[in-house]
Parts: structure tokens; sequence; C-alpha cells
């Protein structure tokens, strides 16, 4: 492995997120940061670790603190999310010196990531250990009916205020294996134009959603007080459905969805992370 030292870039290091946002398309084809980061969203939860050569950044790892919620019990952990390395670079060893800076700064908290299955054998050699994700639906038959929920833009800077609001003061979609206050996190597939639309279900609940076929997709719930969300299932349809698949536990908002098989699109790899046996599924929009 070359001799390297791995440069922190910060929400402050204006210059050093160029390089970095300069780097992310060249290893992940359809990601980008710099919307996300002309949002604002790039604070000091999120840091990430480059090497930096010939004045462009060719391997990085970032670290993005989360809180997350195992059984209702608020744990202060890290996740990992662009990690890699220019092909130009590879095979230098590099995304192992990028790895190893992360982790430091991570210290004994717990650290999950979701990767790509391609690179499955890469994660073990850092202690990261695969861990299960479920899929949940349940049958259900709908049709629209009354006045749309309206879709909110997060564009408008208020709008990602009282998101974030929401995720932190509110009340987590899934207490199983969850999180609190990652509004920052889902903002970014926004910003890439991943996500499926965000609805606003009365004063204080959003969730994004989306119907693909006879299926609507709940991917995530924020909200301040409990609330029926049966009820608004109608107003969430543009045409009439017969499964509903959530991106989150479900156990709070549709206790009788089933096991509808495993999550096969991102590996989970924790480390210094145990899990109650009962089947669980991390928010999908609050994946780095």
């Amino acid at each position: 492995m070359e001799s390297v030292a791995v440069t922190e870039i910060r929400q402050v290091d204006t210059g050093l997120q160029e390089l970095f946002c300069d780097y992310v398309p060249q290893v992940f084809r359809r990601a980008d940061f710099r919307r996300w980061r002309a949002w604002g969203e790039w604070n000091d939860d999120y840091r990430a670790f480059a090497l930096i050569a010939d004045g462009r950044v060719v391997a990085n790892s970032s670290v993005m603190r989360m809180r997350l919620l195992l059984e209702g019990r608020e744990v202060l952990a890290h996740q990992l999310g662009a990690v890699g390395c220019l092909p130009s670079h590879r095979g230098r060893g590099l995304a192992r010196a990028v790895m190893n800076a992360a982790l430091d700064a991570c210290g004994d908290a717990p650290v999950l990531l979701f990767a790509n299955p391609k690179v499955r054998q890469f994660y073990p050699r850092f202690g990261f250990q695969p861990q299960m994700q479920t899929l949940f639906a349940c049958p259900y038959d709908a049709v629209p009916a009354g006045p749309p929920a309206p879709t909110l833009n997060l564009d408008d800077a208020e709008v990602r205020a009282g998101l974030a609001t929401l995720s932190s003061e509110g009340r987590p979609s899934t207490e199983r294996f969850g999180a609190r206050g990652y509004a920052t996190v889902a903002s970014w597939p926004v910003a890439n134009g991943f996500a499926r639309p965000l609805r606003q279900l009365g004063s204080e609940a959003w969730v994004f959603a989306g119907v693909e076929g006879d299926t609507l997709y709940l991917d995530d719930v924020f909200a301040r007080e409990p609330f029926d969300l049966r009820a608004w299932i109608p107003r969430l349809i543009d045409q009439p459905i017969r499964t509903i698949h959530f991106g989150f536990t479900p156990e709070r908002y549709w206790p009788g969805a089933v096991e509808a098989g495993e999550d096969t699109e991102a590996d989970l790899f924790v480390r210094n992370l145990r899990f109650s046996p009962e089947a669980h599924r991390f928010p999908i929009m609050a994946h780095t």
C-alpha cells in the first residue's frame, strides 16, 4: 500500500468539498452531492475522509453521525457512505486507508453501512458482519378518494426545515431498528432524484410514498403524533392498489404487515451493533 495521508473534509471546508463533489460521480455514476450541499444539508454530522493527490480526491470514506433506535433505545452511532476509489487508483490499498481513518474517527461506537452486493467481501476485513434486512408488505385493496395529499418540494428551505423538525422531535416510523434526526440523510436521495414524492398528511405528518402498478410504496413516515395512516391511503394513490410495501419496519403503523422476503437491493453490514431476533428493516430514507 502506498504511504498516504488522509484529509478530513468538514462542513466549513468549501474548497475541499468541491474536490469531493468532483470525485463522487466518477465512482458512483448516478450520485452527486452538489444540490444537497447547495441546500445546506452538509452539516457537522457529515465528515469525509479523503485521499487527495494532484489536486483531486482519489479515494474516500464518509461518516454520518446517527441517532439510532434499537428496540426504543437511542444509541449514538455512525453510518459510512461514499466509500470508494477512482478506477485509475485501485489496487494500491487506498480504500483500506480511508476506511481505517473513518473507523478511527468512529471509535468504539456502533457503525453500519449499506453496500453494493458486488463488494460484500470487502467490509468483513474491517470487523463488519452482514445483517439480514426483511421486506414487509400487506395485501390492501383501495381506490382513490378525497382530495390528493399535497406534494412537498424540498427545494423550499421551509420544507427542509419542517422535515428536520419532524425527524428530530417527532415520532420515528419504527423503534425496532430505526433512527431519529436524519432529515439531512433523507434529503440526499431527493436531491439526486432517487426518492418517491414527499406527501403531506395533515399539518404534522409527512410520508415518502408513491404508486407503481397496483402497489403503494410507503418508504418512510415523519409525524409529530400518532395518526391513522390507513385513513390517508385513498388520498395517497391515483389508481386502485392491491398491495402496500413498506420501506421500514411497520410495527407501529401497520402491525398486520407480513414478512415478504429478504431485502437484497443493498447489503447491510454492522460493527459493534447487536439486534433482537425480531425481523426488521432500517428505513430506506435513512440510508447514506
